[in-house]
């Protein structure tokens, strides 16, 4: 007989084997090893200090949070709380910058964001660069200069615009107007008059309010309203006077809202603004609720960024260069950037600063390509100058000085000179001229056009040549990683702040990821 064998296995396939040893897991080539040895060497207590509240939960370890945050954005380009949350408790890397700690739930991961990156961040962005810039030996002389327009996360039919609440507010004072003298006949028995005004001030119509309804006895907790209810004359004018008054608050929000920089807004994020986005998904030449997000490039490295509510390049040139000059201590010599950089303001701003100019003009291309354009006669820049000082039309006339003007909107006291010809009675040039410069008059601005030719030598010559090549190269290289590699097309937090704060964590992983390739490029090359 065949005895019975009634033994238990109790060990399985999954069953844990012990001592682990994480480390020797990892293999020796994985980014998490680049990534302890960049932020072994910043100090992140300073920033991350925060008082121990004496009842409650101990907190949870600020610095090991911060490095799980910043891997998952190095790894990832942009990662969601829950997806960190779920790396804690699947990625054995993560589990090993964790240290033994317990996984930490998404929940502390955004109290940890709001309460104590949204403050620092740049700070630690900065901490960061300064370590990698100094193992790179990067050169900040030279930077690459680019922007793009992100769409928000906000309904993109939900909008205000500035110019209709204008509007609006103005078709509201002419109601009041014709309100208050329908109001002023009917006080006239009693001595009284309120005045009339082109615009009111919310203060002075509550005043107005509040006087008309204590001389005909008006308690607004007790105003019938609704159907079948009688209203009287004095009651229907107060219910008006209120009803305007709260449009009033309403338009000035908005006004205030938008301030002074700023066009429109979305209702479910106020900081963002409608711009044109590159990619028209309608087709119809659409607006939608974004931000402005500019970077600037050393050797590749995102060594400044910035994030604006309007759409104008032109505008954002030199906050970025005062941030640079925070950060680094100085200017750059050459910033290089495309077209929508160039104006007469930001050629000012590096004269005074001791910065090279080679950001390309709104018409360079057209100067470089076409000829026809930059020889053309008839263009006043062509016009040779007489002994004078004046300039000669074609025809051999010499203009005239008229006067100078201030040009609009420009904060450095730009003027522009304007010239009138002193006789173009049958003159054969008169229709090319007058086509191009308009009724015998034409504006020069002398200083402008020396800036223009500067930039047109610059940027035509090896050295500009081969910046230009270089931004298209890292800028924009930067902004299709970005967007295309770690496919970070929207914004996914709302308020200015916080989307500082999330592109200044995906500028952090982007040279944490950077910084790895290249290391390991070299090792390899070893």
């Amino acid at each position: 007989m065949k005895k019975q064998n009634n033994r238990q296995e109790y060990n399985t396939t999954y069953q844990l084997k012990l001592p682990v040893e994480i480390s020797t897991i990892i293999e020796i080539s994985d980014p998490v090893y680049t990534f302890c040895e960049v932020m072994d060497c910043i100090d992140l207590r300073k920033y991350l200090a925060v008082k121990e509240s004496k009842t409650g939960r101990k907190r949870y370890n600020s610095e090991i949070l911060l490095k799980v945050i910043l891997f998952a954005f190095m790894e990832k380009g942009y990662v969601s709380l829950r997806e960190i949350e779920k790396l804690c408790k699947t990625d054995i890397r993560f589990m090993w910058l964790l240290q033994d700690n317990a996984p930490p739930s998404h929940m502390t991961i955004d109290n940890f964001m709001n309460e104590t990156l949204l403050e620092n961040i740049e700070d630690i962005f900065a901490e960061i660069n300064g370590c990698i810039f100094s193992k790179e030996k990067v050169d900040t002389e030279h930077i690459y200069i680019d922007g793009t327009k992100i769409p928000a996360n906000a309904y993109k039919y939900g909008w205000v615009w500035k110019k209709s609440c204008l509007k609006n507010r103005n078709k509201t004072f002419e109601k009041i107007t014709l309100l208050l003298q329908e109001i002023n006949e009917t006080v006239a028995c009693r001595c009284v008059k309120f005045g009339i005004r082109t615009e009111y001030a919310i203060e002075y119509l509550e005043q107005i309010a509040e006087q008309y309804a204590r001389l005909f006895w008006l308690h607004p907790e007790k105003i019938v309203r609704g159907r079948g209810h009688h209203k009287s004359v004095e009651q229907r004018n107060y219910d008006k006077l209120v009803e305007y008054t709260n449009k009033l608050k309403k338009y000035a929000e908005h006004i205030k809202i938008c301030g002074e920089e700023r066009n429109s807004y979305s209702k479910t994020d106020t900081d963002a603004t409608f711009m044109r986005m590159k990619k028209d998904y309608m087709g119809n030449d659409q607006l939608l609720p974004g931000y402005n997000i500019q970077i600037g490039i050393c050797d590749e490295y995102i060594s400044v960024f910035d994030v604006k509510q309007y759409a104008s390049d032109m505008d954002c040139f030199q906050p970025l260069m005062e941030k640079f000059n925070k950060t680094y201590g100085k200017y750059p010599k050459y910033p290089v950037a495309d077209a929508g950089y160039g104006s007469f303001n930001n050629y000012l701003y590096c004269e005074e600063h001791g910065m090279e100019k080679y950001m390309k003009f709104t018409m360079f291309k057209k100067e470089t390509e076409d000829s026809k354009y930059r020889d053309n006669p008839y263009r006043a820049v062509n016009f040779p100058i007489s002994e004078n000082g004046n300039p000669v039309c074609p025809n051999g006339k010499e203009f005239t000085y008229l006067y100078s003007r201030p040009v609009k909107g420009n904060k450095y006291g730009r003027t522009e000179e304007l010239y009138q010809c002193e006789d173009c009675t049958n003159c054969p040039h008169k229709e090319k001229c007058c086509k191009c410069e308009g009724n015998r008059i034409v504006r020069l601005n002398e200083e402008l056009t020396e800036f223009h030719k500067e930039v047109l030598s610059n940027l035509n010559s090896v050295h500009g040549a081969l910046l230009r090549m270089n931004r298209s190269i890292q800028a924009e290289g930067a902004f299709g990683t970005i967007k295309c590699n770690k496919s970070y097309q929207r914004i996914r937090r709302r308020g200015l702040k916080s989307v500082i704060l999330e592109i200044a964590m995906i500028s952090c992983g982007f040279n944490l990821h950077k910084y790895h390739l290249k290391s390991l490029a070299r090792q390899l090359a070893a």
